[in-house]
């Protein structure tokens, strides 16, 4: 990091100043948390996120960084940082409403198998609630594919001052960590071609294993599989794991809807 606070030393606060350090700091931890995947870990992340915001307001009402930002050469990179801003905010609102839908579904659901229905009823109403993920699912996709775009403009090659240097820096992580949050709530797509696949081999079966572990860590996976799993059993009696994988994944998206109050933005 010394070459990085060398190259930053003249439109920066120097490399001494804390909230300096503590934007690299939080960087470097944001970095090196994004091989877990859990509701925990997200938002452990989405907190860490907003920590690294507020660091970022700090160091932009500095009037070196301001003059920094006011240079001629830096104005057609900022005008396209603010953009981009404004894309990650759309981003950060797709995130909330798919988590309030999942949470909407996810307490209808409870609420319904409270009732007991019935066979054909409840069975009835967990199509409904996977057809709405279906729909939910192709709105994240897009959200990631806008998020793909403006990690690809990244990676665009570029002289760039200190200042815009940082904020590409926290523009990549706020994109990682958003990428984590929505494919937290989708799910891969091959975990959801995988249900369907026969188990015709060996290899199969491993595919099985390695996706039902990785449900067990998302709770939002899990119900869904459970779901699936009822339905093609036509056996009710496994209602009562549907409604304990319910528990759990609304305990799961409190805890994230919580991280995801405030909304981030560079």
């Amino acid at each position: 990091m010394a070459a990085t606070y060398h190259a930053r030393s003249n439109s920066l606060p120097s490399r001494q100043h804390p909230i300096v350090s503590q934007i690299d700091e939080n960087l470097n931890r944001l970095r090196e948390s994004q091989s877990t995947s859990t509701s925990s870990s997200i938002g452990h992340n989405l907190s860490g996120l907003q920590d690294l915001h507020e660091c970022v307001d700090v160091l932009l009402q500095f009037p070196l960084t301001q003059q920094a930002l006011a240079q001629e050469k830096q104005r057609e990179m900022v005008e396209e940082l603010l953009d981009e801003s404004l894309m990650l905010l759309d981003v950060c609102t797709i995130a909330k409403d798919a988590l309030l839908q999942t949470k909407e579904c996810t307490q209808e659901l409870q609420s319904i198998l409270r009732r007991r229905r019935g066979a054909e009823g409840l069975a009835n109403e967990f199509r409904k609630y996977l057809t709405s993920r279906k729909a939910m699912k192709k709105a994240i996709c897009k959200a990631l594919k806008n998020l793909k775009h403006i990690h690809n403009k990244l990676s665009t090659p570029g002289e760039n001052g200190a200042v815009i240097s940082v904020l590409r820096d926290v523009e990549a992580v706020t994109i990682n960590v958003l990428e984590s949050v929505l494919s937290f709530i989708s799910g891969p797509e091959a975990e959801s071609k995988s249900s369907r696949w026969p188990l015709v081999s060996k290899q199969m079966h491993q595919k099985k294993v390695m996706c039902e572990e990785e449900q067990k860590a998302n709770e939002i996976l899990s119900a869904e599989a459970t779901v699936c799993s009822c339905i093609k059993s036509k056996n009710m009696k496994h209602v009562d794991n549907v409604q304990k994988e319910l528990q759990s994944l609304d305990l799961s998206i409190q805890d994230l809807e919580e991280a995801l109050k405030p909304s981030p933005g560079v």
